[in-house]
Parts: structure tokens; sequence; C-alpha cells
């Protein structure tokens, strides 16, 4: 039987994939925590835990008609990135896959008539760095896959799909870690001034009020009241979060939603990224169960 023995939501944001020199420069002489905190989480959490598997929530991967799960035995190449290859270009990836959890996750959803879900084992399937940067950081041989963000899908659609992938892992002999591959709020500065907002400084986010938003739902995440956010899931779209927030309601979906009591930890500070609001936090499992 298997089991989510830990779970993130996690920033792809794309300057973590700049060399560190330009990552200096952008952010007035310090590092960005969110490149620390990857760091830190590969060191303290993932060659602690040694998941067989990590399920990747990836907003940059977006589906329209049915849920989509990688189903591949390999993926891979190099990745150049459509929207930014002056930052991510040629960077080689190699990811066992997981066809079997991918094939159950599907499963789940057949005969149904409130949900659809395609396992894809396309070769021409792309991949996206929504992945591609968390695995360069994160990976350590263990088998990846990732799962599309619908762009049809509401809020109870991301916690069904969720709540579904914890049932097919516990079909499976795996220890799996699910990252909600993503960030906070999701709005950019005009084109113009996007080079004069690229440090992590919160004066960076694109208005008080996106701010005020993301440190509401972090307030309630460092609680452990993933209630507290699902309930709050209305208001916090009016900021616009990324992906809206599916990354994240797909991950709570599959420890327990709404009945969820795991703390976050932050590993990085809650940083700007040309307007966006990005961080990365730990859901490490509690000693009686995610739902106690």
């Amino acid at each position: 039987m298997g089991e989510i023995v830990g779970a993130g939501l996690v920033s792809h944001v794309p300057t973590i994939m700049l060399p560190e020199q330009v990552r200096l420069e952008i952010n007035d002489g310090k590092e960005i925590s969110l490149v620390t905190g990857l760091r830190r989480l590969k060191d303290e959490v993932f060659e602690r835990l040694e998941p067989d598997t990590v399920v990747v929530c990836d907003t940059h991967w977006e589906s329209t008609f049915e849920h989509i799960v990688t189903a591949h035995e390999r993926r891979k190449g190099h990745f150049t990135s459509h929207e930014l290859p002056r930052g991510m270009a040629g960077i080689p990836y190699d990811m066992p896959g997981d066809p079997e959890l991918a094939h159950a996750l599907a499963k789940q959803g057949a005969g149904r008539d409130d949900t659809w879900i395609l396992a894809s084992d396309d070769p021409y399937l792309p991949i996206f760095y929504g992945t591609v940067n968390i695995w360069t950081y994160l990976s350590g041989g263990e088998r990846w896959i990732s799962i599309a963000i619908n762009g049809t899908g509401q809020t109870e659609d991301f916690l069904l799909l969720g709540d579904l992938l914890g049932r097919a892992v516990e079909e499976v002999d795996r220890r799996v870690i699910v990252l909600a591959s993503g960030g906070l709020t999701h709005r950019f500065f005009p084109f113009r001034e996007l080079r004069h907002r690229e440090s992590s400084s919160l004066d960076n986010i694109i208005s008080p009020e996106a701010r005020e938003a993301d440190l509401h739902v972090l307030k309630m995440l460092a609680q452990g009241d993933h209630a507290g956010v699902i309930d709050w899931m209305p208001e916090y779209k009016r900021h616009a979060p990324e992906g809206k927030f599916g990354h994240y309601l797909i991950m709570a979906g599959a420890i327990g939603g709404p009945k969820c009591q795991a703390p976050g930890v932050q590993f990085s500070e809650y940083e700007a990224s040309v307007g966006t609001g990005q961080v990365h936090v730990w859901f490490e499992r509690p000693a009686d169960g995610w739902t106690g």
C-alpha cells in the first residue's frame, strides 16, 4: 500500500535558473532565497524521506478538456523555454517516470461523470519549466510524473483530482511526495517596467492588496488551516493566484483537503518576481496522519 510521505508548495520562478552572478546582480547583491530554499529541501527533506515518486502539479502546463498526467517510462532531452529562452535554454533532463501510478490515477476517473483523466505517454508531449526547474534542484534518481492544471477547472475539480490522486497512491507500492509547482498571486508589471522590478523585494509585488492576500494565505498555511484556505478561494481568486491556485488545491486534496491538519513550514522568504508572489512551503505529515 502506497503513501504520501510529504507535500510542498514550491516556486519554479525562472530567475532560479539564471547563473549565480546574474541572480546577484538583479537582487541587490543577495542570493534569491528561493534558490537556497530548494537546496535545503533537497538536503533536509528529500534525502531524508527518500521518495520513490514525485508528483508535480505544474501550473505551466495547461489542459482544457481533461486532466492529464504523464505516463512515460522516461522523459529525456533538453528543454528550452518558448517564453524565456534567455534564462532557460538547453537544460538537460532525464526523468524516470511512473506509468503504474499515472494509470492508477486515470483509472480512478473511469466511469465518472464529474471528472475526466488522461494518462499520456505520447513521446512528443511537451515538458514545461514548472517541472524541469524543480527537478533540476531536487532530483535524486526517483520517478517523476507531472499533472497539468486544467484551465477550465474550478476549486472543486482540483480538490477532487487531488483526492483521486491520494486514492491512486494507496493502490501502488510507492512513497510519494506531491509538489504544487507554482506561485501565489500572479499579475505582472507592464512590459516597460519589468526590468526595474526583478529583485525579490516585496516592493515588487503588483499591489499592496495582492501582498496582503498572499500573507493571509501563508498565515493560514502555517497554522495548518487548509479548510480556511479552501473556503477563502473565492476572495483569493480576485487577486489572480497562479493557475487558479489549482496546483495547491490538487496537492491539498491528495492529503485530506479541508480535513488536512499539516502546518506549513517556509523554506524560503516570501518574495516578489516582477509583480508575482513566490514562496516555498513544506508540509510534513503529522505523526497522527494528514487528517489526524
